[in-house]
């Protein structure tokens, strides 16, 4: 029972967490900073977005509000973009680059871009290891059992691939929002510092996610060879 006491291998996972934390603090005061910077054109984060759908030839896309911070996203199932409160009809620099950047993740969606296709299809089954992992992983460490720990790790092993995924994903959609605002004009090149700073920093947030994955990861399969028994 001593790793229910104290886990020794929780210390694997203190890098990961310093990580995730200062990618988080980095994120909001990022976004913060040039949320307060306005645009020059004067156009909404959801007047961008729906310029550019349109220009791409996604016009049948609907731009929604959300409530929320930071709760922008594109949704592939029912092809629907959706704008937080302090992106969707603000023009700051902050907003219009966030915006841009869930219109990269359409235009992805629209030519079949790979990876997010093959991150699109694994989501359910993802969503299923995600929540059941643990629970297996740990019945199988408190009864000694190889078997179900195996079967935890496995399934964990699939919660890594898809934040492995999701990073080029979110970096590539991050760079086509860049390429268009410039290759529009809707911000100014200057401008166009300001919004890869904000894009950056959220990239840093998906790189701290498959860190603490990974993290996790070998955190199970240390436990595993220090309690496991035998099937």
């Amino acid at each position: 029972m001593f790793p229910f006491f104290f886990d020794p291998t929780m210390v694997l996972l203190l890098p990961a967490l310093l990580l995730a934390f200062w990618a988080q603090a980095r994120v909001k005061s990022t976004f913060a900073q040039y949320s307060h910077v306005a645009s020059r054109r004067g156009v909404t984060g959801s007047d961008v977005a729906r310029a550019l759908l349109m220009q791409f030839g996604l016009s049948d896309v609907p731009v929604r509000p959300i409530a929320g911070n930071l709760t922008d996203h594109y949704d592939p199932r029912n092809r629907s973009l959706s704008l937080s409160d302090s992106v969707y009809g603000s023009t700051s620099i902050a907003a219009i680059g966030v915006a841009a950047h869930e219109v990269g993740h359409a235009m992805q969606h629209q030519e079949g871009y790979m990876p997010l296709q093959f991150r699109n299809a694994i989501v359910p089954v993802v969503n299923i290891g995600s929540m059941a992992a643990f629970p297996l992983f740990f019945i199988g460490l408190l009864f000694r059992g190889q078997i179900l720990m195996n079967v935890g790790i496995v399934l964990f092993l699939g919660v890594l691939i898809f934040h492995l995924v999701t990073l080029p994903v979110e970096l590539d959609a991050s760079s086509r929002a860049l390429k268009v605002l410039d290759g529009t004009g809707m911000l100014a090149s200057d401008e166009l510092v300001g919004a890869r700073k904000v894009l950056n920093a959220a990239a840093l947030t998906y790189v701290s996610a498959t860190v603490m994955a990974a993290a996790q990861l070998i955190r199970l399969l240390v436990l595993r060879n220090m309690f496991g028994g035998d099937d």
